[in-house]
């Protein structure tokens, strides 16, 4: 019994050249096509966990570092104005933000009517089921997010050198105003000793 081989020398030399060329060509193209696209699906995926991490840290991963982050703009920009000089924040904030996560949700309902001579029944059945999407992408399957809300600013207190001159503190409040959504009586401005 002869063993049928799927490769041999005698198959080769009965394949043109114009055909071994071309076959060669769309191998090193399938090659050339297949591998850049690899690397770049990788660069990709990772990349946004990356940024998505950094940016959950800075907006509402910790309440108290996005608190002294926003004391600390809104000092650089106080202090940049005429008759302000020096300055130092205090923001309350009134919670930590909110993530929504995303649900998958399944609702099915049925309704039959069945009659039996004079009785008439009718039966009503409604299913509901939620359950959180997780990602993929990272290997403890994290939760995916929906929405995502930064902490709000409850109270502003501002303590500036030239808190005492009434144009200038009405300016500050003006500013702390424009930037967040605060009622006014709760900005406070103070002169510095």
């Amino acid at each position: 019994m002869k063993k049928k081989e799927w490769f041999s020398l005698e198959k080769i030399k009965g394949i043109s050249k114009n055909q071994l060329l071309i076959g060669g060509l769309a191998g090193i193209l399938l090659l050339i096509i297949a591998l850049p696209a690899e690397t770049d699906k990788n660069s990709q995926q990772k990349m946004p966990e990356k940024e998505s991490a950094e940016n959950t840290e800075q907006s509402t991963g910790n309440g108290v570092d996005y608190g002294r982050e926003l004391e600390r703009k809104l000092e650089q920009i106080l202090g940049e104005m005429e008759g302000v000089g020096k300055v130092e924040v205090m923001i309350n904030l009134k919670d930590d933000g909110e993530r929504i996560l995303d649900k998958d949700i399944t609702r099915s309902s049925q309704e039959v009517s069945e009659e039996d001579g004079t009785v008439k029944r009718n039966t009503r059945e409604s299913q509901y089921q939620e359950e959180t999407v997780f990602s993929k992408e990272t290997e403890d399957g994290q939760p995916f997010v929906a929405k995502e809300t930064a902490p709000q600013v409850e109270g502003v207190l501002v303590v500036a050198e030239g808190g005492g001159n009434a144009k200038t503190a009405k300016n500050i409040s003006d500013a702390v105003l424009a930037l967040f959504p605060v009622e006014v009586h709760k900005i406070k401005v103070v002169k510095m000793n």
